[in-house]
């Protein structure tokens, strides 16, 4: 039996339901271990007069540090080097570290924090959009990527619309907070155990920021407690501030944010704002579209630069547009520097279009799958308008047929009934009191996700592959655990590779030692990169193994077959452990490492043309809902959800990702709002005031099935990334939300923000009635 398509469990799956499997706070504690803190700015913008930490030796056993006491450069970033460690003369967000301190205990952690004294003159603070692009303070240039003669098509449409569109922000919300744990070794050696998506930019952060070579830190992680991008880039602030106690002290160190000063002091997804301008026929087919996206960035650049060119590439989402112009700003602004976050900027593109198409379709008097059906990209010979083919387009196909599978048509039309009865004035009937206080939605929206990284480098994986004397299997790749499944795919893939079974193979923990310069597990890559790595080393093996056999039995080696934990061939077999032994004695070689770069990606800033891409992830989703009109409650009846992912290598975690994408999507189109206060404090900082989604907040009637693409026959296993492309199906709850509110006032355009949380769904009502 092939181990692949097979639905195991998480390789943790026990782990994580006992308690068992150890994140950073659960290793033991040393001796002479040291709890690590900080002291932040108390302004978003200000002047750092003096800080003065002599009284922290009075404290037992405490000691604290500034950036005076930095060994190498107080300065990095990912990809423009614009961040510190540690605040020098300014700060520039509200809790911005300025000092790192450490004691033996949280206690005296406590007394060194309050010994230290820092003197601040606040300094006007930028804390908005708005106010950035007022003062013209932005990150970096403006891109921009076009096709067609945009401004030509607008002049001559037939009908136009322009307007403004925010989708706001939302925080990662991983379960385990940011953490790291140093352990000093020889000489100048630092293990940083960290809860990282990127072990090689903690080590690199570390080595440099401290003053080392990049060989004197090895970083490992064996799992996160959750990461969602927030830990691609950002996880090296509690590592430097455990690894500089370390490295002065020469004691182990941890460090742990608590869940509010992860929340406080961390990135999260960008806010955007864009303002558009449509042009489009009585029919609804989109003739031109010119957009220009403002992100907030906050203080330095981070991954914003690459965020903002993901958001363009998906602002054409599933829809062909002739004449396409979008621009990207970062603006630069008092908040911590917003970061990764599941679809990477995609979903504020998709989002936008999204959004522009439902508002065609409500000044049209039209069905929005009516418009989407117009627009859909179609055949095999579709081109996006930044130049990249849509190979093996299936959009048209899976549109209809979730429109059939899902009911559309009938749904259409009971809830236009139920709304005429709803919203018609006259006597309530027996019995329908309930039904007469909500207002019904549906929409049917799509996604079609470029899987790669942009940036084309980071498009590369390692691994490193020992088989053992006993038939048993080790396997390293760089990809990181955050709970996604990678690492069980990854066994299952050399499970198959080398003819094992499943129980027999063991993954390693992520480790720069053993996997060197590695991508950050990110961009729903983690298994193409990796897994077609560590393909490639199992093949080697394998083709070692084989020929020996073939020498051994006096065979052809293309009639040996291994299967189960054996091999075999015309009479002859033996277990896979019996040959490993026989290898091992004839000197043959059963380890290896494999790479493996991300083929036929490339693309041109310069020109905005390319193909970033290796293929697109294809979806969509059906939502219904309920709208109760006097409180602006939200109720999710409904979704039906049809995901193109080719081959799953595990439907089960496949399907589990999926279901997660969509719940995390529907929090940031309903719910996860991010409240600030007028001086730039994060005022919901927790779960009491921060609103996930929860189990009422799902529907109890959600199907979800996989589309059949025969037409995907490439990748690892001819399977596709599942990852991040179902996160922006949470948009037909948006869109259905935008579709009830379309009955209060027909043909009306629903002016409408996201989040589009109860309270701005009632008050929009309101305007309406």
């Amino acid at each position: 039996m092939h181990s692949v398509g097979q639905a195991y469990p998480h390789e943790s799956a026990v782990g994580h339901v006992t308690g068992a499997a150890p994140y950073i706070d659960d290793m033991p504690r040393l001796p002479g271990e040291l709890i690590v803190d900080f002291v932040g700015s108390t302004y978003a913008h200000a002047e750092i007069l003096s800080v003065d930490t002599s009284a922290v030796a009075k404290v037992p056993a405490a000691v604290a540090y500034t950036y005076k006491d930095i060994g190498g450069k107080n300065l990095f970033g990912p990809i423009i080097k614009d961040e510190v460690f540690l605040a020098e003369h300014h700060a520039h967000f509200l809790g911005e570290p300025i000092v790192v301190v450490a004691a033996p205990t949280r206690e005296l952690v406590e007394q060194a924090k309050k010994a230290v004294r820092i003197s601040l003159k606040e300094l006007p603070a930028v804390l908005s959009i708005d106010d950035a692009r007022e003062k013209k303070l932005f990150i970096d240039k403006t891109i921009k990527m076009e096709q067609g003669e945009v401004d030509a098509a607008l002049e001559s449409a037939e009908r136009t619309l322009s307007g403004s569109f925010f989708t706001g922000g939302q925080e990662q919300f991983y379960l385990e907070s940011q953490a790291a744990y140093v352990v000093p070794g020889e000489g100048n050696e630092l293990i940083v155990h960290s809860s990282t998506q990127n072990t090689t930019e903690v080590q690199k952060v570390v080595a440099e920021v401290l003053g080392l070579r990049h060989s004197d830190v090895v970083c490992i992680c064996k799992r996160m407690g959750g990461g969602f991008g927030g830990k691609e880039t950002q996880a090296v602030m509690p590592a430097l501030m455990a690894a500089i106690v370390s490295q002065k002290t020469r004691q182990p160190a941890r460090c742990q944010f608590s869940k509010d000063i992860d929340m406080m002091v961390t990135g999260k997804r960008h806010p955007v704002k864009s303002f558009y301008k449509v042009g489009f026929t009585s029919e609804g087919r989109v003739t031109a579209l010119a957009i220009d996206y403002f992100s907030d960035g906050g203080c330095t650049a981070d991954l914003s630069t690459s965020i903002i060119a993901r958001t363009l590439f998906h602002t054409d989402n599933c829809y062909d547009i002739p004449n396409l112009r979008a621009t990207g700003t970062i603006c630069k602004t008092n908040f911590p520097s917003n970061t990764a976050f599941r679809g990477f900027g995609g979903p504020q593109g998709v989002a936008a279009i999204e959004n522009i198409l439902e508002s065609v379709a409500q000044v049209l008097g039209l069905d929005a799958y009516e418009v989407r059906k117009r627009n859909l990209y179609q055949g095999q010979n579709a081109v996006t308008y930044y130049g990249q083919p849509v190979k093996n387009n299936v959009l048209p196909e899976l549109f209809e047929q979730l429109y059939q599978r899902s009911g559309y048509a009938e749904r259409r039309k009971r809830v236009d009934e139920s709304n005429k009865r709803t919203l018609t004035p006259a006597p309530l009937p027996k019995g329908e009191g309930t039904g007469r206080m909500r207002v019904k939605g549906l929409a049917l929206t799509g996604v079609k996700f470029g899987i790669s990284f942009t940036t084309k480098f980071l498009n590369q994986g390692n691994a490193l592959v020992n088989v053992y004397t006993d038939g048993t299997v080790q396997v390293s790749t760089g990809g990181t655990e955050m709970g996604q499944g990678l690492y069980t795919k990854i066994q299952q893939i050399v499970a198959d590779e080398l003819g094992v079974r499943f129980d027999d193979v063991r993954v390693m923990a992520t480790s720069s030692e053993k996997s060197n310069n590695t991508a950050p597990t990110a961009a729903s890559a983690g298994t193409d990169l990796n897994g077609n790595a560590a393909a490639v080393a199992c093949r080697k093996i394998r083709e070692r193994l084989t020929n020996y056999v073939a020498s051994l039995w006096a065979i052809e080696p293309q009639s040996i077959e291994f299967s189960d934990s054996r091999v075999f061939c015309k009479g002859h077999e033996m277990s896979f452990a019996e040959l490993t032994q026989k290898a091992w004695r004839e000197r043959i070689s059963m380890g290896e490492r494999g790479f493996y770069a991300t083929p036929g990606i490339d693309f041109d800033y310069a020109t905005g043309k390319g193909s970033p891409f290796y293929y697109f992830t294809n979806g969509a989703c059906v939502a219904e809902v309920s709208i109760d009109r006097f409180t602006g409650e939200l109720t999710i009846d409904r979704l039906d959800v049809l995901m193109d992912i080719g081959k799953s290598i595990n439907p089960g975690i496949d399907r589990g990702q999926l279901i997660g994408g969509i719940v995390q999507g529907i929090g940031w189109v309903t719910a996860e709002e991010l409240k600030y206060s007028e001086k730039g404090a994060l005022l919901s900082h927790s779960p009491t005031t921060y609103k996930i989604p929860g189990i009422r907040d799902i529907p109890e009637l959600f199907n979800l099935d996989f589309f059949d693409n025969p037409l995907h026959d490439f990748n690892i296993r001819s399977s596709k990334a599942v990852a991040e492309p179902p996160l922006m199906l949470g948009m037909a709850v948006f869109c259905a939300i935008k579709n009830a509110l379309s009955y209060l006032k027909p043909r009306e355009i629903i002016e409408l923000n996201l989040p589009a949380t109860s309270e701005q769904v009632l008050l929009r009502m309101e305007t309406l009635r």
